[in-house]
């Protein structure tokens, strides 16, 4: 039995909504979605299991139209799906009269039950969110039916406000595969029983690395499985860059450094620079025409001015600048010293060269 397993889609969000390239992140989402679907056709999987989150929010009825079309696409691939934290049923949603096509089964109920495929001797259990939170182990003593079926568990949480539960445990209770939603971040299992894919494209700066979907097969012999493999789809990847500057460093070094480490990487990422080092108290970084070459999410300037206190304490033994450098500087000093020392000394300059 072959098998793709997606989680954590969010579609209908708009990531970095404050920066230019937001609607193309949203679209990005739809695209790689649309993909997954066709990988489950063209690897010939037997199911498309989605481990909740498919939405960002309540869908609204185009988008539940939206979905079904695609999933019309794929008649022998069989889908089943459950609602996660941000797109928990509500008693209002459009899911309660919505007609899905003949392929598609969405495990609506608030508690676990279980849905039987005699065709392909595969049975699947799992339940949907109906609230923000599940803080009650509810699987705990959950297992699948005593039958000589391929058992899948499908499931959305593991944190403490999301159905907290032991991913180690599943295989003990019979289950042959857990297909699990929520975590964002890739997970496979070594032992082949349990994953979780991670949202198939990222959704914000904290979300680094490959992103995709899981695909794997099961042995209807032994039930159990025999391959677990990682896809990546995503379009676009955030890459978090760190540059050591020296007081030689200018601006334009500085901007071609990271223009040619992005391009390297590729134009089509998303880019989070921090900037480490010692730098000429002279000069002020300003990168923002980087902004208008490169998708940068952020920019965190966590350079020092290498500024020689004993230099300066001598030639302003009796202004405020000495009177700061002897009441902070000492010998160890935690990095909050560090900046309040550099910062009140590049103050002072500054108003000493506006006086002048």
């Amino acid at each position: 039995m072959k098998f793709i397993h997606t989680a954590d889609i969010h579609w209908g969000m708009n990531p970095d909504s404050d920066k230019p390239w937001s609607r193309d992140r949203a679209q990005a989402i739809k695209d790689t979605f649309t993909e997954i679907v066709r990988q489950a056709r063209l690897r010939e999987a037997d199911f498309l299991f989605v481990a909740g989150d498919l939405f960002h929010r309540q869908p609204l009825l185009r988008d539940l139209k939206e979905i079904n079309y695609l999933f019309s696409t794929i008649p022998a691939v069989r889908v089943v799906l459950i609602a996660g934290n941000h797109d928990r049923i509500r008693p209002n949603s459009a899911l309660h009269s919505f007609s899905w096509c003949s392929n598609v089964t969405w495990l609506a109920e608030k508690t676990p039950s279980v849905v039987v495929f005699e065709k392909q001797n595969v049975d699947v259990t799992g339940f949907s969110y109906h609230t923000a939170e599940i803080t009650e182990p509810w699987l705990k003593d959950v297992v699948p039916p005593d039958s000589p079926r391929i058992h899948i568990l499908l499931a959305h949480g593991g944190d403490s406000s999301h159905l907290p539960f032991d991913k180690k445990k599943f295989l003990a209770s019979g289950f042959s595969y857990a297909a699990l939603g929520h975590i964002h971040k890739p997970e496979l299992s070594s032992d082949l029983s349990y994953a979780y894919p991670g949202s198939p494209e990222p959704l914000d700066k904290t979300e680094t690395g490959r992103h995709g979907v899981v695909f794997g097969e099961i042995s209807p012999a032994t039930r159990q499985v025999t391959r677990l493999e990682f896809i990546p789809l995503s379009q676009a990847q955030y890459i978090p860059l760190v540059i050591h500057v020296t007081p030689a460093t200018t601006n334009g070094e500085l901007s071609d450094r990271l223009l040619d480490e992005a391009s390297r990487r590729g134009l089509e990422h998303i880019y989070r620079f921090r900037i480490r080092g010692m730098r000429d108290p002279d000069i002020r970084f300003d990168l923002s025409p980087l902004e208008r070459k490169l998708q940068v999410v952020e920019i965190l300037d966590e350079s020092e001015p290498q500024y020689d206190f004993s230099r300066l304490f001598a030639e302003h033994p009796g202004d405020m600048i000495g009177f700061y450098i002897r009441a902070l500087q000492k010998e160890e000093m935690s990095a909050i010293e560090k900046k309040a020392l550099y910062y009140g000394i590049d103050a002072l300059l500054c108003t000493m060269d506006e006086r002048r």
